[in-house]
């Protein structure tokens, strides 16, 4: 899988967890929105699109199936990331 773009926005509201949102372009040809960098008791990390459900669950909308393909996303999401506080 070749990732050929990453866009980052930047959220600053304060103490909230959620610190950016990111679109993803994969191999020129799909784009993946509202891909969420969020701020947890662990540290940072990503989740993916979802919905909410009429019962109150969240559902990812779109999601990796292999592991090697969510540590590639993670990697990637998390380093626009930085590169966009370093730019800020």
């Amino acid at each position: 899988m070749k990732i050929s773009d990453i866009r980052i926005r930047l959220v600053n509201k304060g103490d909230t967890k959620l610190k950016a949102v990111a679109s993803l372009t994969v191999e020129d040809s799909i784009v993946i929105h509202d891909i969420k960098v969020i701020d947890g008791k662990d540290g940072l990390f990503i989740s993916m699109p979802s919905r909410k459900t009429p019962d109150g669950e969240y559902k990812d909308i779109v999601h990796p199936i292999k592991n090697e393909v969510r540590d590639e996303l993670l990697k990637a999401v998390l380093g626009a990331y930085e590169e966009a506080l370093k730019a800020e």
